[in-house]
């Protein structure tokens, strides 16, 4: 089963549920507008991507929270991450043992045809 964390209204995830809809992959979706996302599970996902791919520092509610400003600390982005589920790039897919990291079609084929 694929897992899909993100919003369902974001660009970048609906690219991916199409995709996934196109070739016939079931998935599931946790939403972060609904779910709050354990800290378990972002530290899980650090231990395969860096923390500067998931911390998403171009959206809007980190310009909201004047995050820039503050020059946060890896412990504190970290930190952030865990209290602003808004925070991580999206979409974020979990398929087998592989963390995905925003929509990219060519690795969207790779990884799952």
């Amino acid at each position: 089963m694929i897992n899909v964390y993100g919003i369902k209204n974001c660009d970048s995830v609906k690219k991916a549920i199409k995709f996934f809809k196109a070739h016939d992959l079931e998935y599931t979706l946790f939403d972060f507008k609904t779910e709050n996302l354990p800290c378990e599970k972002i530290n899980s996902w650090l231990t395969q991507v860096e923390l500067k791919t998931l911390f998403n520092a171009r959206s809007t509610t980190y310009r909201n929270l004047k995050l820039k400003a503050m020059n946060l600390s890896e412990k504190e982005q970290k930190e952030y991450l865990c209290k602003e589920n808004l925070l991580i790039k999206r979409p974020v897919v979990e398929y087998k043992d592989e963390v995905i990291v925003g929509f990219n079609e060519e690795k969207y084929q790779r990884s799952f045809l």
